[in-house]
């Protein structure tokens, strides 16, 4: 039977497929990504080509992506995206770290059409777990690294960053908040403007659930107490990246722990991995790490 005939009735396709017949319905009818062809009874028939498409949106979807977020990016780039998951690259490391280079180079070069293009395939290969930590990650330390031995100018870290911040947004407002969950809020510690790590740590929190009071770069010292009154959250994330910033920031963290007993304070940032080990003893309890398991560690053992 030819490729584009109909061959899967919806009970067929719906078992093949794992999901379940009133999903596929309310897909259809919401994206119109597939029309399904109907036999003389109504009913409707899946071609070889529907079941592939619909296969493609439940790996995105399983991966982290919303429906609608899925079914845009497939929108944008259908026969590439489709291709690449038939035609598996041997070495999905080297895949990885080619794909990264390929995007620090547009974004070193200034070329944000290519970066979108390359962004929309890393995140079509992989998790949203693996594009944070294992790319983007990767990518924010080489650029920073990079800055930092001015090997490349401000006007590229901005640029960069600007684009990253924008994408990783993206992602952040479009996910489901638990209401059962408390609140966080999420800043950089006083001085510092480098946010991209908090941003990545914040989408992470945000996956979980958990409603998030994201604020950026360092606001005004007297303003955090403002937001801590008003939104009264649980958590409050603190980002530290430059080593002359770490002395305020600490001093932050002990200052809100003495007028906020109850609020549980996480702390992380390069400048904050690189203190001394007495430091890190001392403030321990507020060290988030910087692994996806170390997150998950720190905050499961707060939540019991």
């Amino acid at each position: 039977m030819a490729n584009n005939e109909g061959k899967y009735n919806i009970k067929a396709a719906s078992k093949m497929l794992g999901i379940q017949p009133g999903t596929l319905r309310a897909w259809e009818r919401r994206y119109q990504i597939i029309a399904p062809v109907r036999n003389e009874s109504g009913h409707r028939l899946y071609t070889e080509e529907h079941i592939k498409i619909l296969k493609w949106l439940i790996q995105r979807v399983n991966k982290g992506f919303t429906i609608s977020q899925a079914v845009s990016l497939l929108e944008k780039n259908n026969q590439a995206l489709l291709e690449s998951d038939s035609t598996q690259h041997t070495d999905q490391e080297d895949l990885s770290t080619d794909l990264l280079n390929q995007l620090l180079e547009a974004l070193l070069e200034f070329n944000e059409g290519q970066a979108h293009e390359l962004m929309d395939k890393i995140f079509s290969l992989y998790s949203v777990e693996k594009v944070l930590i294992d790319i983007l990650g990767t990518l924010l330390v080489k650029v920073g690294d990079m800055w930092e031995n001015h090997e490349i100018s401000s006007a590229h870290e901005h640029f960069a960053s600007a684009f990253l911040r924008s994408r990783i947004g993206m992602i952040l407002h479009g996910l489901p908040v638990n209401g059962f969950l408390p609140k966080t809020v999420s800043v950089c510690g006083p001085g510092e403007w480098h946010e991209l790590g908090l941003l990545i740590y914040t989408l992470f929190v945000r996956r979980k659930g958990f409603e998030t009071i994201y604020l950026g770069t360092s606001i005004a010292d007297e303003d955090i107490h403002i937001v801590l009154k008003e939104v009264q959250p649980k958590f409050l994330f603190l980002s530290c990246t430059l080593s002359i910033n770490l002395p305020k920031t600490l001093e932050m963290v002990t200052a809100l722990k003495e007028q906020y007993p109850d609020l549980l304070i996480g702390l992380g940032g390069t400048a904050v991995d690189k203190m001394p080990e007495i430091k890190k003893h001392k403030y321990a309890d507020h060290l988030i790490g910087n692994s996806m398991k170390e997150w998950e560690d720190w905050l499961r053992v707060r939540m019991n």
